[in-house]
């Protein structure tokens, strides 16, 4: 028996970075839990990361990238290409089998283990079991309405739990505002 499911997107609109992650685990046939949080800060809050696969290799690799983000000064795209690295490479991580989205005020990015790290073509990118339900709804919401990207996230994620058996409603989301200064020059301006 394998765990299965999840769903995570991210939708950049305007001046939103929103990223979504739904609460199920689901274990052959049975929902195990409803509210697991597969969506998680990290580097000071400046990253948003989404994982798609088992929670054990979750934490292992948010905890990796973490470091990797603090190595690196938060540059996502450095720590993410240094991540895959390490993830093919290392004998422990190599068989970490999941993915995941990381978001910055930068970058949009998937990062798998087989060393990919992908940039978004049109600013929406889904992953995990109910992924491209959602990556669709995303889609046709950012083209044919007003809605902003958390509206539109979080309503391309319950499009995706009404059709996905391994997805559900309840949602996680985080957002990054674009448009507020960065946190650093927020403190530099201060001084």
């Amino acid at each position: 028996m394998h765990i299965k499911g999840t769903t995570i997107l991210a939708v950049k609109k305007d001046d939103t970075i929103t990223v979504a992650g739904d609460g199920q685990v689901t274990l052959d046939t049975t929902v195990l839990k409803h509210g697991a949080r597969k969506v998680r800060r990290l580097y000071n809050n400046e990253v948003i990361v989404g994982f798609a696969g088992a929670t054990a290799d979750a934490f292992t690799l948010f905890d990796r990238f973490d470091q990797k983000l603090e190595q690196y000064g938060g540059n996502l795209l450095r720590a993410a290409v240094e991540l895959t690295k390490d993830w093919r490479t290392d004998r422990v991580l190599r068989h970490l089998e999941a993915l995941m989205i990381a978001v910055s005020r930068d970058y949009s990015l998937i990062i798998s283990g087989n060393g990919d790290v992908i940039e978004s073509d049109d600013d929406v990118m889904a992953i995990g079991s109910g992924g491209a339900f959602a990556q669709a709804a995303a889609r046709a919401l950012v083209r044919h309405s007003d809605l902003s990207a958390t509206e539109i996230a979080r309503e391309a994620m319950k499009i995706a739990s009404e059709i996905c058996i391994y997805t559900n409603d309840r949602i996680t989301l985080e957002e990054i505002d674009l448009g507020a200064e960065k946190p650093t020059e927020a403190k530099k301006s201060k001084k």
